[in-house]
């Protein structure tokens, strides 16, 4: 008789337990609710269930903020991620920013899969290079991807353009070219036929390359004149500003092919009076197009 009344009190305990626990809700699981109170940590959430859900503050976005109704107005029906199951009083723990994350990783796929840029702000710095507020994650420019590589601390608080080196959610590495982006929107302003004005940044053996509008020109020596050039140094050196023409572009390999020798009346009048052919280059554009073109 005795046994049979603990058993009772035994199954009578057990369904006070099964009222308190709302078993629907499950840690990873996605629910809608409501806002309907302010605390000073986060914010009490009206999910359907016996208790009230808990948002903290740090979970109420993947932009930090100190006041979740900056973020969540009282009312507004939205989705919350459960990030903690429930404790003794029967109230789990949810999340906004998890769902940002997710949302933010999901866009950043869709934007390298479709070889999209994205605008950055500077965060922070160091010898490799910069970090980045990515749509919210932190990401990371190597120093050899700015176009900017010297000061990297006037860089600090601007807004960059960046396309993808790497994206890596499982390690949640995000790492972003600055200098790619930057020449990729160049070679959308260029087409074969324009006649650019830039300034000779270093000679090489086969050529001297050509800095304009933020993006690097090849003046090959085989298209200074239509006669054999002997001496490049004679003609070009380091800081000599000149003009050419866009006689190729390879976006795929990042590669601007220069002329000046389309603009030539004659063969080695670039090796006879060069800086005259550069004064006279744009007058010579039209006929020069031309004949490139057919």
């Amino acid at each position: 008789m005795q046994s049979r009344t603990n058993d009772a009190f035994s199954m009578e305990d057990f369904e006070k337990a099964l009222e308190q626990h709302d078993y629907q809700f499950q840690k990873g699981q996605v629910v809608i609710g409501k806002a309907f109170s302010y605390e000073s940590d986060g914010a009490l959430i009206d999910i359907g269930g016996k208790s009230p859900a808990f948002l903290p503050v740090e979970e109420a976005s993947v932009r930090r903020v100190n006041d979740v109704s900056a973020v969540l107005p009282l009312q507004e029906e939205r989705e919350f991620l459960i990030v903690r199951e429930q404790n003794a009083e029967g109230q789990v723990t949810v999340s906004l920013r998890a769902l940002e994350v997710k949302k933010v990783w999901d866009q950043l796929a869709e934007m390298q899969a479709a070889n999209q840029s994205l605008q950055v702000r500077v965060t922070g710095m160091n010898k490799g290079g910069v970090t980045v507020d990515a749509l919210g994650l932190r990401g990371f420019i190597p120093r050899s991807h700015l176009v900017e590589r010297e000061n990297l601390e006037s860089l600090k608080g601007q807004s960059l353009s960046a396309t993808f080196l790497e994206l890596d959610r499982s390690r949640n590495k995000i790492v972003l070219s600055n200098r790619l982006a930057t020449r990729a929107a160049g070679f959308s302003q260029l087409e074969v036929g324009q006649v650019v004005a830039g300034k000779v940044t270093s000679l090489k053996p086969f050529g001297a390359f050509v800095e304009f509008d933020s993006t690097t020109g090849l003046l090959h020596i085989n298209q200074i004149s239509k006669n054999y050039v002997e001496s490049l140094p004679s003609l070009l050196q380091v800081g000599k500003e000149i003009k050419a023409m866009i006689v190729d572009l390879d976006e795929g390999r990042g590669r601007i092919s220069l002329s000046t020798k389309v603009f030539e009346n004659y063969p080695g009048e670039a090796i006879e009076n060069f800086d005259q052919l550069m004064d006279e280059a744009e007058s010579r554009q039209e006929r020069a197009k031309k004949n490139l073109l057919g």
